[in-house]
């Protein structure tokens, strides 16, 4: 009998997706029709609408202060945040965008817990606000679509199913919708809603889902300034084509066009770092050598080879802070940063 996922993943294997970039092309023409095209994909843009950002409380603790928020990203939807300042801000540093994956929610980031399976022991270096001040650096949490407040279970699991097909009858994609949400909160950060990161430096990360939303916001924003995705990088056929993923992971018809590979040319020639775990078994580290491979080619192309990096953590599927940082500090600060 005839076995349709075999079938869909040698169809998958066999084709070649036909924005790759050619050697020789004129790279920024090619980067300004594969943004375009990815847009179309992700169903993106969606409405405008005025932000009103609302600044609900403010807590301070011993080195830093937090600024819990909200603002619109498009009528009728509001996302909720929270800013934290460092007591002392390192000279230079940048403004830290930190995006949770498949988890509670962005609480994670903060280091706080909510739930049970917040106090596990092996947390996975999820505390991304954190160790960004700690470091002298302002960090800027988000709560994704379908995780925590924004869609999550009462019991804190994420709940991605029925929005992402909903998204999809709509022309839409989970992906799109987080990506939308991210450059709605750059828009606010470069009009000044919080005076200390107004002129600073846009660094993006995250874990998993986190990692993922990282990676296709920054090709299609150019004013993130460096990128750090974990987890989250590697072939279509090795990770989402092979292994079961949630839903969200999923944009129609865009292995046709690009493998993720591809698209890290967008994010040329801006800082990269892509963080992996050797035994990562969603996100397999064969897949992600290989799309880091054409990563590699189209930093190349674009002058800038020197300008992204891989990462490999010596564990599984999480966040890996002791190497993503020090590989992200050489770029923002030269070869002389201290390591995280």
């Amino acid at each position: 009998m005839g076995n349709p996922f075999a079938n869909n993943q040698s169809i998958s294997r066999n084709t070649l997706p036909s924005f790759r970039y050619r050697d020789g092309e004129d790279f920024s023409l090619w980067q300004e029709k594969a943004r375009e095209k990815l847009k179309e994909l992700l169903g993106l843009p969606y409405r405008i609408c005025q932000k009103d950002f609302r600044s609900e409380n403010v807590k301070e603790y011993p080195d830093h202060s937090r600024i819990y928020f909200t603002y619109m990203s498009e009528p009728g939807y509001s996302v909720p945040g929270c800013c934290c300042i460092p007591k002392e801000i390192k000279d230079g540093s940048p403004v830290v965008i930190c995006l949770q994956g498949h988890s509670t929610g962005m609480h994670r980031s903060l280091g706080e817990t909510k739930y049970p399976s917040d106090s596990e022991k092996e947390s996975g270096d999820r505390d991304f606000a954190m160790q960004a001040v700690r470091q002298g650096y302002i960090a800027i949490a988000i709560e994704q679509r379908c995780f925590g407040q924004c869609g999550g279970k009462e019991n804190g699991d994420t709940n991605c199913q029925q929005s992402s097909l909903a998204a999809l009858m709509l022309g839409r994609t989970t992906i799109g919708e987080r990506v939308w949400d991210v450059s709605n909160l750059i828009d606010l950060v470069k009009d000044g809603v919080f005076p200390e990161a107004k002129d600073r430096k846009i660094c993006l990360t995250g874990n998993s889902g986190g990692g993922t939303a990282t990676f296709y916001a920054s090709c299609l924003d150019n004013r993130i300034d460096c990128v750090m995705p974990s987890c989250a990088v590697c072939t279509f056929d090795d990770s989402i084509l092979n292994v079961p993923h949630c839903v969200c992971n999923y944009i129609p018809r865009i292995k046709l066009f690009f493998d993720m590979g591809d698209l890290g040319g967008l994010i040329a020639p801006r800082p990269l770092v892509v963080v992996a775990g050797e035994k990562d078994d969603i996100f397999p580290i064969g897949g992600t050598t290989q799309a880091f491979s054409e990563i590699k080619r189209l930093y190349k192309a674009a002058g800038a080879e020197n300008k992204c990096r891989l990462v490999v953590g010596p564990g599984g599927h999480r966040y890996y802070a002791d190497i993503a940082w020090g590989a992200m500090n050489g770029y923002l600060f030269g070869n002389g940063a201290e390591k995280y």
